[in-house]
């Protein structure tokens, strides 16, 4: 596929009402679908989607630990942001921050054992959710069409950011 300059002294190539509707489609169930998900975790865990996340993502960790700054990158969250996130988490016993072994420079934030069986006990009501909002409205051949397009757009993205 060629590349569309960001800024062209040509036409702007505008949208066809079916990508128009596609685009409006797409920005609402990327907005709403977090918060969808978010509310049935606020309610059944007391965890926003994005502890959630975070919480999954250092139980996918070899030994649940992983580095804060690529924690925040797995999160899409600033620093700052994060480190307040991970102060909550502490509070509440589900996490604990560690200078790195490795590296002292460096923070590692833990899932600690109160915080994997949080949610341990989060993940049906969770996964639930995302059945019913997403898999058990497609039908395989649609599932396969959205992993797809998924994989597409991020590695165009992938593109984007590596040129910076």
């Amino acid at each position: 596929m060629p590349e569309q300059p960001l800024h062209s002294n040509h036409q702007p190539r505008w949208l066809t009402p079916a990508e128009r509707e596609t685009w409006q489609q797409l920005g609402m169930m990327l907005h709403r679908l977090p918060a969808a998900l978010g509310a049935q975790l606020q309610q059944d865990a007391d965890l926003s989607y994005i502890e959630y996340y975070v919480l999954a993502g250092l139980s996918d960790q070899p030994e649940h630990r992983m580095r804060m700054s690529d924690l925040a990158v797995l999160a899409n969250s600033e620093q700052s942001r994060l480190s307040h996130m991970i102060s909550r988490l502490e509070r509440r016993g589900f996490v604990r921050r560690e200078p790195d072994p490795t590296n002292g420079r460096y923070t590692q934030a833990i899932l600690t054992d109160a915080g994997h069986a949080h949610l341990v006990e989060a993940a049906p009501g969770h996964v639930a959710r995302v059945r019913d909002l997403v898999f058990d409205v497609l039908d395989s051949a649609e599932l396969d069409n959205l992993r797809t397009a998924a994989k597409k757009i991020s590695e165009r993205i992938d593109h984007w950011e590596q040129r910076k």
